[in-house]
């Protein structure tokens, strides 16, 4: 069964376990407004995760606590001790749990805290990220709080790992954010990105190296700067593992908001993983992984979104250290920051061996006039070879946008044949119908269209694939095909009598008549000059001072279809057969006298 197959069966089973645990929010009606539900089941959800988790050593860890106390063991050596009790990296050393802190209703807000307090520090720092403090004064205050530890603590919302996989619990935690999202109103997809687009880019990330994995294993490195819940490196590592078992996949994240930060740290605790490497804060203006380098960068970060809030530092970076740091190529419009994420990830591939699959939307593609910031982000991947193939998706994928999206990927080891080239591939025809929609989301993408962009990608070659209902297109270009200069013509000042005015001996130039040019890098110059600007203007000349170099990818072009339009007759034909079928439904309608 592959990746993808897995995760629709888990999705099926997954979903009903995340509406039983939502609908433990019937209890908050009143209390809490709709949009406020998931500050209450989201961290619970994490909490009774790690309850469960650490239900079977409990008794055990207690007594380990207690006599690393009598003895008074330094407080490194204590923690390291408890952990491996427990079998995790993470403890609880208070006498409850979630089943006995129902022994005591009347004093069951004090010994949650008791409960809360009783965490190890790395626990503590997800509840903090939750904000969970005031969330539950409030359900103290509302006499909820043993109403809901009592419904966490039914068979629907039992979580412990053996019974819930870290997948699973990926789904369970993508539902309940997407009905949190809905609830308040607020984009799901700002959140995370369904799997069927993950389980795509992962396996274009590793394509090329399936039979070497396969056979000799993998110690990787993966990050994504703006992770989420973290479900795509959990993609990646599900998409290694079921490659080669033995292959380890060390994970990196950064995440910007508190709650889905909280949950990829929790999620990476559970697993066993290192969850030191999931990191809270702006990825642009607080970048937490500074001169790290990554074998896999696989990412969906913001895109339409300014960057205000990032501009000072970043401006500051891009200011002082130019391309020793990150934004060195340039900066893109203010109004939005994509094109920085992808900057970022370029920095932090390794050296001769880094890929990264990152999502963009079209106007990375093409906005910018030469020599502006994203013009010439283009310029410097495309001239550094880095670039190697761009995917455009179907539209209506996504949860909160029904916009055309793109895959880049990004390589600093292109293969010989795919040196100096990049391969564009559409695959926005390749694509399955939902039977129903999820927000904006109206497609998936299937095993069988995966695996047909999968063989057009790693054919690279021009050719056309067909099957049954797909359908996709790749083409190569070299890498100059995408630029340009744009040529500054000049016109003459004249005269009353239609004359160059001239000043010494020099035709004066007339600036309302100044123009430009964009001349692809695959032509001369001179030539198109001669062709395309003397011909209808002899008196012409270029300041080649002026000249910019540009480049932009005109994905849509390049693709188009001409659809000629219907004959006229054909147009006439209709016309009358569609008079002949009114005037029958009239006669229908109120009888042969009208």
């Amino acid at each position: 069964m592959t990746t993808n197959e897995i995760g629709k069966k888990t999705t099926t089973n997954i979903q009903e376990k995340a509406n039983l645990i939502w609908a433990i929010a019937n209890h908050l009606v009143g209390l809490f407004k709709p949009h406020e539900y998931g500050k209450v089941i989201l961290p619970m959800t994490v909490l009774k995760r790690f309850d469960d988790a650490l239900k079977a050593t409990k008794k055990e860890v207690l007594e380990l606590n207690k006599k690393l106390d009598s003895q008074k063991t330094i407080e490194a050596i204590k923690e390291g001790l408890l952990c491996k009790k427990t079998g995790y990296d993470f403890y609880n050393i208070s006498p409850f749990t979630f089943e006995n802190l129902l022994a005591d209703p009347e004093n069951i807000s004090d010994n949650f805290d008791t409960y809360l307090k009783g965490f190890s520090d790395n626990i503590k720092d997800i509840i903090s990220n939750f904000k969970f403090t005031q969330t539950l004064e409030t359900m103290h205050k509302g006499n909820v709080l043993y109403i809901v530890i009592q419904e966490f603590n039914s068979k629907k919302a039992d979580m412990h790992p053996d019974k819930i996989t870290s997948t699973d619990m990926g789904y369970i935690f993508e539902e309940l954010i997407r009905k949190f999202s809905e609830s308040y109103d607020e984009q799901a997809g700002a959140h995370f990105t369904s799997r069927d687009i993950i389980y795509l880019m992962a396996e274009l990330l590793v394509a090329n190296e399936k039979d070497h994995i396969k056979q000799n294993g993998a110690v990787k490195t993966a990050y994504d700067m703006a992770m989420g819940t973290s479900q795509m490196l959990g993609c990646l590592d599900e998409k290694m593992t079921e490659i080669n078992p033995d292959s380890k996949l060390s994970l990196f994240g950064q995440e910007f908001n508190p709650e889905t930060y909280a949950i990829a740290k929790a999620d990476m605790l559970i697993k066993g993983g290192n969850a030191q490497n999931m990191k809270f804060g702006d990825t642009l203006s607080e970048d937490q992984f500074a001169n790290y380098e990554f074998d896999y960068i696989i990412s969906n970060p913001p895109f339409g979104i300014d960057w205000k809030l990032e501009e000072k530092i970043v401006k500051q970076e891009y200011t002082k250290l130019g391309y020793e740091g990150r934004f060195g190529p340039g900066l893109p419009a203010i109004s939005d920051g994509q094109m920085l994420f992808l900057l970022n990830g370029v920095k932090k591939l390794k050296e001769g061996s880094g890929r990264m699959a990152i999502i963009q939307n079209g106007s990375s593609l093409f906005t910018g006039d030469a020599g502006s910031g994203p013009s010439e982000i283009r310029k410097y991947l495309i001239e550094s070879d880095l670039l190697e193939a761009i995917i455009q998706l179907p539209t209506d994928l996504f949860y909160n946008t029904g916009i055309s999206t793109y895959i880049w990927i990004v390589s600093k080891r292109k293969s010989k044949d795919r040196l100096g080239k990049i391969q564009l591939i559409d695959a926005s025809n390749c694509y399955v119908k939902r039977r129903k929609n999820i927000g904006k989301k109206r497609v998936d993408l299937d095993d069988a269209s995966i695996n047909l962009i999968s063989q057009a990608y790693l054919d690279f070659k021009e050719n056309k694939y067909e099957e049954n209902e797909f359908v996709v297109e790749s083409k190569i270009f070299d890498n100059n095909f995408f630029g340009f200069t744009k040529v500054t013509i000049e016109s003459p000042l004249l005269d009353e009598n239609d004359r160059p005015i001239l000043k010494k001996g020099k035709p004066q130039t007339d600036t309302k008549k100044r123009d430009t040019e964009l001349v692809p890098l695959q032509e001369d110059i001179k030539v198109f000059f001669k062709e395309n600007v003397l011909t209808y203007n002899p008196t012409a000349w270029m300041d080649r001072s002026k000249d910019k170099a540009g480049y932009e990818i005109p994905f849509t072009r390049l693709f188009y279809k001409f659809i000629p339009p219907k004959e006229s007759s054909d147009i006439f034909a209709e016309i009358k057969y569609l008079e002949k079928e009114e005037t029958k439904l009239m006669k229908e309608l109120f009888g042969d006298d009208r």
